[in-house]
């Protein structure tokens, strides 16, 4: 899935003439945590956060008094402040790539811009949203981890006893195991007693983690 399925379309936005104070209330009004800076014409000219406001207010042990910070902070502009040299990505990348890229640069959010114009932005809270999706955390039904072998077929001969021993599988995941010749599946099925889910499962396992019903 690509990320302009679950991306916000037209997000707020500031330019680089807003008083930093107002792009501060913006954030709190709408409860976010960046603003991207655009041009008239939308395209993206940087991007503005809670931290870069917080490094840009002055120290509480400042000598000025709070009608002095309150005069300093109002002529503060974005542009002063905000990050110029943005990562973004296009609204075709996939949600596991840009996950990828926020953990690696250590960011929270990706605006996605396409020919030089801002569509969109993604953040770590809508790929929460993504993951509770993926392992089915609405569902109810049984959740195991298993540890199974790395070897051509393995999950599918797994989802095949599965189904013949009558489950549902809600979601199935695979994660790195404990070397390179297995890994742990995450495995959510619903429609089927946990007696019979075991003996589905154990023939293609190495071993049973864990497993719940929730």
């Amino acid at each position: 899935m690509q990320v302009t399925y679950r991306m916000t379309k037209n997000p707020m936005t500031v330019t680089p003439d807003t008083p930093v104070p107002e792009a501060r209330e913006i954030m709190k009004k709408e409860n976010i945590h960046r603003l991207p800076v655009v041009d008239k014409n939308n395209k993206i000219l940087g991007i503005i956060t809670e931290k870069d406001i917080l490094y840009a207010s002055p120290s509480k042990a400042t000598t000025l008094d709070v009608f002095e910070i309150s005069n300093l902070m109002s002529k503060l502009k974005v542009q002063s402040v905000m990050t110029k040299e943005v990562i973004s990505v296009d609204s075709d990348t996939p949600l596991e790539n840009a996950a990828r890229i926020m953990a690696d640069n250590d960011i929270g959010g990706l605006p996605i811009v396409d020919n030089g114009l801002l569509v969109g932005i993604i953040t770590e809270s809508d790929l929460f949203h993504v993951f509770i999706e993926l392992f089915g955390a609405r569902e109810k039904g049984w959740r195991m981890t298993l540890l199974t072998p790395e070897k051509r077929g393995e999950l599918a001969q797994l989802s095949s006893a599965i189904a013949e021993a009558g489950g549902d599988i809600v979601s199935f995941g695979a994660l790195l195991g404990e070397n390179a010749t297995n890994r742990y599946s995450i495995v959510k099925v619903k429609n089927i007693t946990e007696e019979a889910l075991i003996n589905a499962v154990k023939p293609f396992t190495e071993k049973i983690v864990d497993m719940r019903e929730i």
